[in-house]
């Protein structure tokens, strides 16, 4: 494909105004029903920033959840050490700018606590998001009366205070840092108003065994180089057993490695995951709804339907003979191997080519992974689409919108994005949108709902990323960068159809995976096409310093995106078995 000829013209001429993309419309759209989303219900406080309202689903969570196993039962024994999540605060402290967005962050102390259980620190969160979110707090189970799973402090550190600071604040804090006797760690800190040390039975410190090393995640806030962060586990994955707290991190310079630990699950982490007919019980609830662009020309189908209408699978050397390939894929490569004898590509008459690349989006279903993760205290629930062509990509070049030929087009698209529901409860508490190589995690209160507690959710156009809000994303700079655009429309894909493909904990006798889950190579062919020539195609219309930028962020986008090798499944990326980046 070349470039629009409209857009070289109006290139040429100056650019005198934006091109727009026509909008495409050949396929009968699926219709359901449609409301307004919602974004959940809030409690309203005094003050106007988003910290001073309280988010909740938009349909309350109870644990009538089906019967059995250990799930949403309201606390989780790591081996000795019992959690509970509070979710509930009371506020110790606010200031007002700095941070995301220059509003500032609060710190709260939990409240609610059930008896018998001990504070391990406070919560802390920017004030640019509504309140939402919940810090760990723990009861010593143990039957080792020498070394119990947790342990008063032996005094305090002040590690920071605000008093001479010039900050709009609600008064001084101050911060202190436990200090842990011989065999165990903080876990958090201790936040006062004053510049008395706290009691020693506020916080307890838990025993070596049970803490795992752990790394600075999202920035809270700072100042002269004294920073606050959310924390998480650094080995994160179905099979490690670290724990998030939920307290922050506060230190000075270079937040890692933390002066504070995680916890760690020494029990059998999948002790507390959904069993089958939970995990339907929960995708009833939180299954996602994806608005598809209104001009979208390549929709998703199920790998069924791709397979069923002429999909082929072609080797290395013998690319004159391609065989069909069965519904489920019974007859593609089941070794684990990522070497280029083999890849998937459409059929290879033009008219069927071309209707397979459009999709079916009638017959679209998720497919879905169910896994462990944070020490188990989580439940991950990846949900793929798949999409028999990636389309062309387009750049916004000032206020024109260029398309760029061949550059992202490809077959065969997987796109995912994942649920993290609390083992605690059965709570939605974040989602993962998957954007190309990378993503992003989103807080339930950033969310907008369809349909209850389903979160509506956005696919770019002809790119497929996931987005929580439509509007443009660009991957680039303000007024040059590479177009990932969405939009609310009448095509919509309920991911509540569903194929649960792997939930490895239960065992494969109770899910048993697709063949196709097992194909290790290329879903697409390599393109042969040339990204510089493609460019120089752009370029001899643009400024020098247009052209220049535009080359830069093209050639660093990742490989998914340029589309120069074949995509392969989901089994074969790294958040298959480990967390999302």
């Amino acid at each position: 494909m070349g470039v629009n000829v409209g857009i070289i013209c109006v290139l040429f001429l100056l650019a005198t105004q934006a091109i727009g993309v026509p909008a495409f419309a050949p396929w009968k759209k699926l219709q359901l029903p449609w409301k307004k989303p919602s974004k959940g219900k809030v409690i309203q406080k005094n003050q106007a920033l988003p910290i001073n309202t309280i988010f909740k689903l938009p349909v309350h969570v109870t644990n009538s959840w089906p019967p059995g196993g250990n799930f949403a039962s309201g606390t989780i024994d790591l081996g000795g050490l019992q959690l509970y999540e509070a979710s509930t605060f009371n506020k110790v402290w606010g200031t007002y700018s700095g941070g995301p967005d220059d509003r500032g962050f609060s710190i709260f102390e939990p409240s609610g606590v059930p008896q018998g259980f001990s504070m391990l620190g406070s919560y802390s969160q920017p004030n640019n998001k509504p309140l939402f979110g919940y810090v760990l707090v723990a009861k010593d189970v143990s039957t080792n009366t020498s070394n119990p799973s947790l342990k008063q402090p032996l005094d305090y550190t002040l590690v920071w205070n605000s008093a001479s600071l010039k900050i709009d604040q609600d008064g001084p804090i101050y911060v202190w840092l436990p200090t842990a006797p011989q065999g165990y760690k903080a876990v958090g800190y201790v936040v006062t108003t004053t510049p008395t040390k706290p009691s020693l039975d506020k916080i307890r410190c838990a025993r070596l065994d049970l803490t795992d090393q752990c790394e600075a995640n999202s920035f809270i806030w700072g100042s002269d180089n004294f920073n606050f962060y959310d924390f998480r586990p650094s080995n994160r994955g179905t099979q490690a057993p670290g724990v998030r707290v939920g307290t922050f991190v506060a230190q000075n310079g270079s937040p890692n490695p933390p002066s504070i630990v995680c916890l760690r699950n020494t029990n059998a982490i999948p002790k507390y995951m959904p069993n089958l007919p939970q995990i339907k019980a929960i995708l009833q609830v939180y299954s996602p709804v994806m608005s598809l662009h209104p001009d979208e020309e390549f929709f998703p189908s199920s790998v069924e339907w791709f397979f069923s209408n002429g999909a082929l699978l072609y080797k290395k050397g013998q690319e004159s003979k391609p065989v069909s390939i069965s519904p489920n894929g019974a007859n593609l490569p089941q070794d684990p191997n990522i070497d280029g004898a083999y890849w998937v590509d459409l059929p290879a008459d033009s008219t069927n080519k071309e209707r397979v690349k459009k999709g079916d989006l009638k017959s679209a279903i998720s497919y879905v992974h169910v896994k462990p993760m944070l020490g188990g205290t989580f439940t991950d629930i990846a949900m793929w689409v798949f999409y028999p062509f990636n389309g062309p990509a387009r750049a916004k070049v000032e206020f024109l919108t260029v398309n760029l030929g061949k550059i992202g087009e490809h077959v065969g698209d997987w796109e995912h994005v994942t649920l993290r529901v609390s083992n605690f409860n059965g709570e939605l508490k974040h989602v993962y949108f998957s954007q190309h190589s990378k993503g992003a995690w989103f807080d339930s209160s950033q969310l907008e709902f369809q349909s209850g507690n389903k979160p509506l959710y956005y696919s770019s156009l002809h790119g497929h990323a996931s987005y929580p809000h439509g509007g443009l994303n660009l991957l680039g700079e303000d007024k040059i960068g590479i177009r990932n655009d969405t939009a609310i429309s009448d095509n919509v894909m309920d991911l509540g159809a569903f194929q649960l493909v792997s939930a490895e904990y239960l065992g494969s006798d109770v899910v048993e995976p697709p063949p196709w889950l097992n194909y290790f190579r290329e879903w697409g062919p390599k393109i042969d096409y040339n990204v510089n020539d493609e460019l120089r195609k752009l370029e001899k219309f643009l400024p020098g310093k247009l052209k220049s930028t535009l080359e830069n962020i093209v050639k660093n986008l990742p490989s998914e995106v340029l589309g120069e090798e074949g995509p392969t499944g989901p089994k074969v990326k790294d958040n298959w078995s480990g967390d999302e980046r």
